[in-house]
């Protein structure tokens, strides 16, 4: 068995790109898209540069026809396909499809596999010959550029697989597409398939190879670019991975391993790769089929980072744990996720970004409050923080502060507030009911502290959406003229409230200049 080798350094081959998102990718169960879906994308790919787009499939239906006919007409650089079954009417109709194309291509496919020939074609070895010669044939009288596909290639004796090559070929097909169909092939298989029919067909050299890929064993990718190294110079994918079943290769990582590891595959494509990202939102849309967060190169959190120890990493240098950097797929940059994960260097940098230059006890006090945040809720926002950093620095000179509280509600019942509050350095402990659960826990610090202001603003709203958001409590307070305001935010809402009252409550301390426990009474 061959083994296999990368291409000499020396070789820059291009690998064109055919993308066949809107027929293949479009044949994924659920993902039919508009007409005009299919307008936008085309453009979107053309612009992008890839070489072939595959608009579909003509004799499917008038909707199908008329979406490829449209976008030949509109194309200014890609060669536009039409995917034609080994049916005369199927070519024809392919062909007049894609005849408005500056360039056009009919793209006919027939099984090969003993198991389709058997089951599903009902045909001989030679009559499937027969076959590709004439359809083959049929297309290239239509136009010049004329693809043929080996349906099943993967699970085709190398024997057979050969002929029909060799027969299409003569009938003047000038790409030949072997695709792993049902994602049976390994790469080392795939590579080996690829080496020997090249080498044993004769005029091999008239026609370029072809790799399609499907991901059924995850291994579409990988298969692809074994093929590559074989020696096929085309590689048929789609966006996001999009397809049948568990989908096809991925556009966007065969383009972006091609260019970042430029070192073992010394090849190169004509896609412009800033477009990749949009491209990518505008498929998930248009098929509603959204993007995994882990996806390579274009999921969300393809270029995040949480860990503590990646954040540090990459704080110093970003290529310590990223291989190719945001903005070269269009992604505007790198995203340190702040959660329980993130380290005192992230933080740090996050509080800089923010505006904040915190002292060193206050950051540590704001760390830790961070973290304790971080393990109440799956995200935690710049707006999280913004709340959370004020609330800090706000309340580090507070005289009186909370230090533990429970909360006793029941429909029709009674509500009960317990509440421990530290006043200039003694703890003060009460139990008080009230007409709800806010009620009760303002009149237990009305309790303690022995004063009563009066409530003139009550409010709570969410700093960020979801169940676990933070909420940021308001209180304003009014006594003897003067009137303060108090805010907190808290992943509870009684525990917010509770601690926002007692932020104005602290700052009419601060403006009487008075002792705590009583201070207001007169």
């Amino acid at each position: 068995m061959t083994t296999e080798t990368p291409a000499p350094q020396g070789n820059t081959d291009q690998v064109f790109i055919f993308d066949t998102t809107l027929r293949d990718g479009e044949q994924s169960p659920g993902a039919t898209m508009t007409h005009q879906e299919k307008l936008q994308i085309a453009e979107i790919l053309d612009a992008m540069g890839v070489d072939i787009i595959e608009a579909g499939f003509p004799i499917a239906s008038n909707g199908d026809f008329e979406a490829v006919a449209e976008i030949a007409r509109r194309s200014k650089k890609s060669v536009i396909a039409g995917l034609a079954r080994a049916i005369i009417a199927d070519i024809d109709r392919a062909g007049e499809a894609v005849r408005h194309a500056q360039r056009g291509r009919i793209h006919t496919f027939v099984s090969t596999s003993p198991i389709h020939l058997a089951h599903q074609m009902k045909k001989t070895e030679d009559e499937v010959i027969e076959i590709i010669t004439k359809t083959v044939t049929h297309a290239r009288n239509l136009i010049d550029d004329v693809e043929w596909s080996a349906m099943d290639a993967t699970r085709t004796p190398t024997e057979f697989l050969v002929r029909c090559t060799e027969a299409a070929i003569k009938a003047g097909a000038t790409t030949i597409n072997l695709p792993d169909t049902v994602g049976y092939s390994t790469p080392q298989d795939y590579y080996q398939l690829f080496h020997d029919v090249i080498e044993r067909v004769p005029d091999s050299d008239k026609a370029i190879f072809s790799v399609h890929c499907h991901n059924d064993l995850g291994m579409a990718v990988a298969n692809s670019i074994a093929g590559v190294r074989a020696g096929a110079r085309q590689v048929e994918c789609t966006i996001n991975g999009l397809g049948e079943r568990a989908g096809n290769a991925a556009l966007e990582e065969i383009v972006m391993a091609i260019r970042t590891r430029g070192d073992a595959l010394p090849y190169h494509t004509g896609i412009e790769t800033t477009h990749l990202a949009r491209a990518s939102k505008v498929v998930a849309a248009a098929a509603n089929f959204p993007v995994q967060y882990n996806k390579a190169i274009v999921g969300k959190n393809a270029f995040a980072h949480e860990s503590g120890i990646h954040q540090d990493g990459m704080l110093k240098n970003a290529e310590t744990y990223e291989i190719m950097t945001p903005e070269s797929v269009g992604i505007k940059s790198t995203s340190l996720v702040m959660g329980k994960h993130s380290g005192r260097h992230a933080f740090k940098e996050k509080l800089k970004e923010l505006g904040y230059d915190l002292g060193d006890n206050q950051f540590q006090e704001a760390f830790q409050r961070f973290k304790d945040l971080a393990d109440k809720k799956k995200h935690v926002y710049d707006a999280d923080i913004v709340a959370l950093v004020d609330d800090e620095v706000g309340s580090a000179s507070d005289r009186i502060r909370l230090v533990d509280m429970e909360v006793v509600s029941k429909t029709g019942g009674v509500h009960r507030c317990d509440m421990t509050l530290s006043i200039d350095g003694e703890n003060s402990t009460v139990s008080v009911e009230g007409t709800g659960s806010v009620d009760a826990i303002f009149n237990a610090i009305k309790t303690a502290v022995k004063a009563d202001p009066h409530l003139v603003l009550y409010g709570v709203d969410a700093v960020t959406g979801g169940t676990d958001a933070q909420a940021n409590a308001h209180v304003r307070l009014e006594m003897n003229n003067r009137i303060v305001s108090g805010n907190a935010a808290e992943a509870d809402t009684l525990v917010a409230s509770a601690r926002a009252y007692l932020n104005a409550y602290n700052r009419l301390l601060v403006e009487r200049g008075a002792s705590a426990q009583g201070a207001l009474a007169g």
